[in-house]
């Protein structure tokens, strides 16, 4: 089992930048595809990003694509979410996860196999 750990969260004004990291443990993690989530303020928890295990493919939700980036370093069990002009409705609690099927981090929150404890993004307006 994976266990991860997010950070680089933080406040920052609207269009300002940010990059989150999610280090992972385990020698298994080059072979997880992972995911970033975020969860507004009383809100459900929703998709935002997703890289292959070898980070060949990556996949945006609509309303961060062209801002926001997915990236992974295998050699350091890290993976990354740049993101760039932030706005307001990006403020929530951002969390990684690890899942052994890329397909199911894009469409599903639920059984997914590692989640992290999720770092704070509030964005000013």
């Amino acid at each position: 089992q994976v266990q991860l750990v997010e950070s680089g969260g933080g406040l920052v004004q609207a269009g300002g930048s940010l990059r989150l990291s999610c280090a992972a443990s385990g020698r298994t993690f080059s072979s997880y595809a992972m995911g970033w989530f975020r969860q507004p303020p009383g809100k459900e928890r929703e998709f935002v990003a997703a890289i292959s295990w070898c980070g060949s493919s990556t996949y945006y939700a609509d309303s961060v694509k062209g801002r926001f980036t997915i990236s992974r370093d295998n050699a350091k069990n890290t993976v990354y979410l740049q993101m760039n002009s932030l706005k307001p409705e990006d403020t929530a609690v951002y969390y990684c996860a690890a899942d052994g099927s890329l397909a199911r981090i894009r469409v599903t929150t639920q059984h997914l196999n590692a989640w992290g404890q999720g770092t704070q993004v509030t964005v000013s307006s």
